[in-house]
């Protein structure tokens, strides 16, 4: 098929090259210049496993390419995904400006019987109004679908090659025909091809990261009342993630859910039900809860050192909000170093691929490390907030060399406590025994 992506962020770009790699001509269309430019020099604006490669080879094989011209893109095309960003707008709705503005060039461009696919992130509804502005605009009846990403960052090329599921919402069958025909080679596996209604697709990405956000700001809640009532979280998470009804994904504590995606979908969701007159007090807490868990590893530092932190060197391991990815978005880090600084602490840091990111946010006001190792000279102490797998066996002995006073704020739980303890350090975690 022929397929137009407009819009080469993080959806974008992965969609347009996995769907290259199967076969299909695919044109990524973005009005920032620089960011095709970089493209065509064989380099990509962010960081996901796997990608970059996929982009060079299809670049290579002539199936996949970038521009800015969104009426040349979409003139020949069959499908039109629009994959723009929807931020988060001060009230919590989402920005969907983006949305119509690409509607309104399309509706003046694009073929008779192409169908535009929204791929992005939108409040429920989007889908009609997009339809009836398009039809109108172009005097004609135009097809608007919805295909909402179910895509984990880190692991997006997985996940779009090998998906769970392949939710669409159309109005009529023919166009689930359309989009059948494309993820075929994605469902070989049995894995299901939903069809529903645009409003139920649209619905469904809400409640999906809803769902998963519930998950992990339920399990850092309880990990804090277990620090309180002399339980251990890991070993509370181990005895109720064997049942299957609960399950272990998603129940890992930690300093708060970050990203693009949880905050402001969990945010966005609560202004639709507002917007609604639906009340929905549990999800209001999932937002109250993560927003409070960013404050703990910051509230444990100010514990142990006391009110003065002024003068104090704070290494600090990990800055995205996850691990393999660039993504500094809502990021715990973010808490942290902003406190911190505050404080007036002195602060190393160090991610494998967020450094540029975060310097891009905080400039000169850190000092960037290369290496873990090398954020550890003179520190009175070390934060590991993203728990990047590099971070999980570092040789204590030269840790306590390196660092003026041998204390751990650990995160993400990484380490078992009596091995660290053993290793000359004090040691504090999410929801753990560490005494």
């Amino acid at each position: 098929m022929k397929i137009a992506v407009i819009g080469t962020g993080y959806v974008g770009l992965v969609t347009a090259t996995c769907l290259a790699e199967s076969g299909n001509e695919v044109v990524g269309v973005d009005k920032d210049a620089g960011k095709i430019a970089t493209l065509k020099s064989g380099k990509i604006p962010i960081y996901e496993p796997g990608l970059l490669e996929l982009v060079l080879r299809n670049t290579k094989e002539l199936r996949l390419s970038f521009g800015t011209d969104l009426a040349a893109a979409a003139k020949d095309a069959q499908l039109i995904f629009i994959a723009v960003g929807t931020p988060e707008l001060p009230d919590g709705q989402a920005d969907l400006s983006a949305i119509w503005a690409v509607g309104d060039l399309l509706a003046e461009c694009m073929r008779a019987d192409a169908v535009v696919v929204i791929k992005s992130t939108v409040s429920v509804g989007t889908n009609r109004k997009l339809m009836e502005r398009m039809s109108a605009k172009a005097g004609r009846p135009i097809e608007v679908a919805s295909n909402p990403e179910f895509l984990k960052e880190g692991a997006a090329i997985d996940d779009f090659m090998k998906p769970d599921r392949v939710v669409v919402g159309v109005r009529r069958p023919e166009v689930a025909d359309k989009l059948r025909e494309l993820y075929s080679s994605f469902l070989r596996t049995e894995h299901p091809f939903l069809v529903m209604s645009p409003e139920s697709a649209e619905m469904t990405k809400y409640v999906a990261n809803a769902m998963l956000a519930t998950k992990i700001s339920f399990i850092n809640e309880q990990a804090n009342l277990c620090e309180k009532l002399g339980a251990d979280i890991n070993d509370v998470r181990r005895g109720i993630g064997h049942d299957q009804r609960i399950g272990f994904q998603f129940l890992f504590p930690g300093p708060g859910y970050g990203g693009s995606c949880f905050p402001k979908d969990v945010k966005n969701l609560i202004s639709i039900a507002q917007a609604a007159g639906v009340p929905v007090d549990l999800l209001r807490s999932v937002d109250q809860v993560n927003d409070r868990q960013k404050h703990v590893l910051p509230n444990k530092v100010r514990t142990h050192y006391g009110k003065d932190l002024k003068g104090k060197c704070l290494a600090v391991w990990g800055l995205a909000f996850k691990p393999r990815t660039d993504d500094v978005r809502e990021a715990p880090a973010l808490t942290l170093i902003e406190e911190m600084l505050k404080e007036g602490v002195q602060l190393r840091v160090h991610d494998p691929e967020a450094e540029a990111n975060v310097r891009a946010i905080f400039g000169d006001k850190l000092t960037y490390c290369g290496r873990p190792y090398s954020t550890l000279e003179g520190a009175d102490g070390l934060a590991i907030v993203t728990e990047w797998p590099e971070f999980r066996h570092p040789d204590f002995e030269v840790m306590r060399r390196l660092m003026r006073t041998p204390v751990i704020f650990d995160g993400r739980n990484l380490f078992e406590p009596k091995m660290v303890k053993a290793s000359g350090f004090i040691y504090y975690a999410i929801g753990r025994l560490t005494e």
